[in-house]
């Protein structure tokens, strides 16, 4: 009698999950019927920006609606990833973000606003961006192993110019001190494109900084690329050496990623993840994004939140090493 209670509880929850998973299925097959805007918490025409006009162009055509970037920009992209996190969960409103954004602004703001991992349901990854180790065309060496003995032989003397406090380019270059066991004084400015021409006109000798950013004075003859900081070589420029091919345990990559909303019926981010798949793979998606320094990736939804779970806490511990914070 009791296992015939079992049985029949048993089939009465299949049955009622079934007819409960049957309008998900549905939905994600007509999925989308309407615009989807995609919230991108950075600036028009940044680096961000650029990427997510690209990818979602193509989205656009694979699955017949329009996929509208809706720029929301706001303490280092803390205002659109809130404002995303807390959207309809209808798959109508996502996110496009950059690694940095919503990997290491939990750690670097007092309270960033949003949970990075309870708050989104990843999509996948849409592409990379590789970032340069670049020094002066006057500074005496010519890679990475020259550039550590330099700093060594003139120890609290070598600064180096980044665009913020506890922007990607701040932490990479405390990231490799840490990793090469070298002394190098930080100088903030406010902006990108203002630490790389200091380095290029010799008032700083050394930053990291986007390949687009740096790769127009390297052609000129006015900085040096000594490596890259991805943990592998970039297929951009496949020639220089990836940093960790000399300091052993150094490496970050740069990501973009599509996220939506906690809660998002799991058949509208199966959907999505696979058109990004496909879209990445296509060659006119592949040569836009390398127009613009970027490189081609896609992740599966699963892979997507096992590299956001595994860079928070080693974000963690750069920012805190480094001592930067914002209130």
């Amino acid at each position: 009698m009791h296992s015939n209670k079992l049985t029949r509880h048993s089939i009465a929850v299949l049955a009622f999950a079934t007819l409960s998973a049957a309008p998900f299925a549905a939905q994600a097959q007509s999925y989308p019927t309407r615009p989807v805007t995609v919230i991108v918490p950075q600036a028009p025409g940044g680096a961000n920006d650029t990427v997510a006009r690209v990818v979602l162009a193509k989205l656009s055509e694979a699955m017949g609606q329009q996929f509208v970037v809706e720029n929301r920009t706001g303490a280092g992209g803390n205002v659109g990833t809130q404002y995303a996190a807390k959207a309809a969960k209808d798959g109508y409103t996502l996110l496009l973000t950059v690694g940095s954004a919503h990997t290491i602004n939990p750690a670097l703001y007092k309270n960033a606003g949003f949970d990075p991992v309870r708050d989104f349901d990843p999509i996948s990854v849409v592409g990379t961006a590789p970032y340069v180790l670049a020094v002066n065309a006057n500074v005496p060496v010519k890679n990475v192993a020259e550039l550590v003995a330099w700093i060594k032989a003139q120890p609290s003397t070598v600064n180096y110019a980044s665009a913020g406090n506890g922007t990607l380019n701040h932490l990479l270059a405390e990231m490799f001190k840490q990793a090469a066991g070298v002394n190098l004084l930080h100088i903030p400015y406010k902006a990108a494109a203002a630490s790389v021409t200091d380095v290029v006109n010799g008032t700083i000798p050394v930053t990291f900084a986007s390949l687009p950013a740096a790769n127009p004075f390297a052609k000129s003859g006015k900085l040096r690329l000594l490596g890259v900081a991805s943990e592998k070589r970039s297929a951009l420029l496949p020639e220089l050496p990836a940093i960790s091919e000399t300091v052993k345990g150094f490496g970050a990559t740069s990501w973009y990623g599509l996220l939506a909303p906690a809660g998002t019926p799991r058949d509208i981010v199966a959907r999505l993840a696979t058109e990004v798949v496909k879209v990445v793979a296509q060659k006119d998606t592949q040569e836009r994004l390398a127009s613009g320094g970027g490189e081609p990736m896609s992740t599966t939804p699963e892979e997507f939140a096992a590299l956001i779970r595994a860079e928070l806490p080693r974000w963690a511990a750069i920012v805190n090493a480094s001592g930067a914070r914002v209130d």
